[in-house]
């Protein structure tokens, strides 16, 4: 075997992604909240970027004044021109470098002001007492503290709350708060008891084991604790509120709602009675209102309790039926009729599947647009410009850009600032080009959707992206980066911007109509249909392609999953 060494050279062409780009790449496909969230990130941990705030005369004068190069520009608003990175006019002085670290210490974190403090305020310090900026800055923070919303409890901690507060055994607590432990966000316990039990038995274990008492075998232990543990579920079931808690699968969480609305009408129902024992003593008021409590008892209280009583007898042995809408099977079962059991499935509709939802409910995230259509009547036409008022005006702090080209400054000093000033320029760069980019497909899509905004979901016409990415002379990735997580307020409402770009199909005229047309179509036949007769998916099939839109059977059953439209039987109403 020969090893043989030789050299030799080979052309080749190679495309890395330099961290600028990446940078800019995820720039562009964050949302809204997200920039927001990214650029006070980096105003605290730059000290060279800063915000930019509009003078009197606008930011247009100022930006102008910037490029002409004025060097007659006064101090006081120079701080507010924009940097030019080739920009050699900068005085070397630092009155406003001065003026920046007494406002900002610790962002500005240097040596060159040696100047000692003030007398008042050195006198002040050494006595002990606070200035009126301190205190004010004091009670604004304390004010801002105070105004802000604490933190909700979680559900386990409400619950534990309740079981703190319940008359139960002593020995039944700790099995109880195990339990509770256990209890999922929807209020259920979808955990089995045997591994509860296993959780208790090596607790107790290593309790006992630090406090050097006799180890209890976990035979003995379970056998005492098992018996225990089911008569804690059931004390958690019954004590805790909302009804449901605790309970280990749908229709268990069911049955206890039924029992506890069925005590409180029966609490009623004798609540009744008193007042009726207790109201009027004239004999003939007494007798006529006795008849109207045996009515109203025949034909609504007593009703009341039996229709409890049946969707508790629903629930426990048709629940399956129920859920398939065989309602002519059940009656046939239960000896009653269809509209019977109708009322008696009209009192679980106010049951809930989640009750720990009542307790802790996660607010849904608002939704910030990143741009705005409007329609102009006065050129008809729509006009799609950014909601970027949100975002702050960033620029980089001129007076770290001349310390950074001054040379009697130490040079690990310019060193530092010029890596901060180099990231804040190109992040400055990347939300102005996340602008621009985001503003031109906005312009395409408007161009290209007129008739969404004019008459609705129906009409949005296919749009692949492939297409924009060709009119505006970019990179496909780049249009889906822009449209990621995005979402435009229009006179149709806030739309994410990715439902615009969708594919389609031909009508037998020759239009071009989207999917999402197409399942607009489908739910407008769906809400329309008999519900006595409801259409089969052969005859949603045939309905659409009256309106033009021919595809076939299997496509309609996927569009119908997707839009959560039962079949035909689950929508029959008998």
């Amino acid at each position: 075997m020969r090893f043989d060494v030789s050299q030799s050279m080979r052309m080749g062409q190679h495309m890395k992604l330099a961290p600028q780009m990446i940078q800019s790449m995820e720039i562009l496909q964050m949302s809204m909240a997200e920039l927001e969230e990214r650029i006070d990130q980096e105003l605290e941990s730059n000290a060279t970027l800063e915000l930019a705030e509009a003078g009197p005369d606008g930011d247009a004068e100022l930006a102008a004044a910037a490029r002409a190069g004025a060097d007659d520009t006064p101090i006081g608003t120079r701080e507010d021109l924009p940097l030019e990175m080739g920009d050699a006019s900068g005085a070397s002085d630092f009155e406003r470098l001065d003026a920046f670290e007494h406002e900002h210490p610790d962002a500005a974190e240097n040596d060159f002001d040696q100047r000692p403090e003030p007398p008042e305020r050195a006198d002040a310090d050494r006595s002990g007492e606070l200035s009126r900026s301190d205190i004010d800055a004091g009670d604004a923070k304390v004010q801002a503290m105070a105004n802000t919303a604490a933190r909700g409890q979680s559900l386990t901690e409400q619950l534990l709350d309740q079981w703190r507060l319940c008359d139960v055994r002593r020995d039944l607590r700790p099995l109880g708060e195990a339990l509770i432990g256990a209890v999922e966000a929807d209020g259920l316990i979808r955990t089995p008891l045997e591994t509860i039990l296993q959780r208790v038995i090596e607790q107790r274990v290593i309790e006992q084991r630090v406090s050097e008492k006799r180890v209890i075998e976990q035979r003995d232990l379970a056998q005492v604790t098992l018996a225990l543990l089911t008569e804690a579920l059931r004390a958690v079931q019954l004590m805790l509120e909302p009804a449901g808690i605790g309970a280990r699968d749908v229709r268990e969480c069911l049955l206890l709602q039924i029992d506890a609305r069925a005590e409180r009408q029966h609490e009623q129902d004798e609540a009744d009675d008193l007042r009726f024992i207790h109201g009027p003593r004239n004999q003939l008021a007494q007798r006529e209102q006795l008849a109207q409590r045996e009515q109203l008892a025949q034909s609504e209280q007593l009703a009341q309790s039996e229709l409890w009583a049946l969707s508790r007898v629903l629930v426990d042995q048709h629940l399956d039926d129920l859920k398939n809408n065989r309602l002519p099977k059940v009656a046939a079962k239960l000896g009653t009729s269809v509209e019977t059991l109708k009322r008696a499935m009209e009192k679980l509709r106010g049951l809930s599947l989640a009750p720990g939802r009542q307790l802790v409910n996660d607010a849904a995230a608002g939704i910030v647009p990143d741009g705005i259509v409007e329609y102009d009547p006065e050129h008809d036409r729509y006009v799609a410009y950014l909601n970027d008022r949100r975002l702050p005006n960033l620029r980089v702090n001129q007076e770290y850009a001349r310390l950074a080209k001054d040379r009697a400054a130490p040079k690990p000093t310019r060193a530092f600032l010029k890596v901060n000033i180099g990231n804040a320029q190109f992040l400055i760069d990347a939300i102005e080009q996340r602008k621009r980019t985001l503003l031109r497909v906005l312009e395409a899509v408007v161009a290209a959707q007129r008739e969404f905004f004019d008459y609705g979901p129906q009409a949005v016409k296919p749009l692949p992206m492939t297409k924009v990415a060709e009119q505006l002379g970019i990179h496909v990735a780049t249009v889906s980066r822009a449209v990621s997580e995005k979402y435009i307020q229009t006179p149709r409402g806030v739309v994410a911007l990715r439902k615009f770009f969708t594919g389609g199909t031909t009508t037998d005229t020759g239009e071009e109509v989207s999917w999402d047309a197409i399942k607009a179509a489908l739910l407008e036949i769906v809400a329309a249909e008999d519900k006595k007769n409801p259409l089969s998916d052969d005859d949603l099939a045939e309905a659409l392609k009256v309106k033009g839109f021919e595809i076939a059977r299997r496509t309609v059953a996927k569009y119908r999953g997707q839009l959560d439209i039962p079949t035909g039987r689950l929508r029959k109403a008998h």
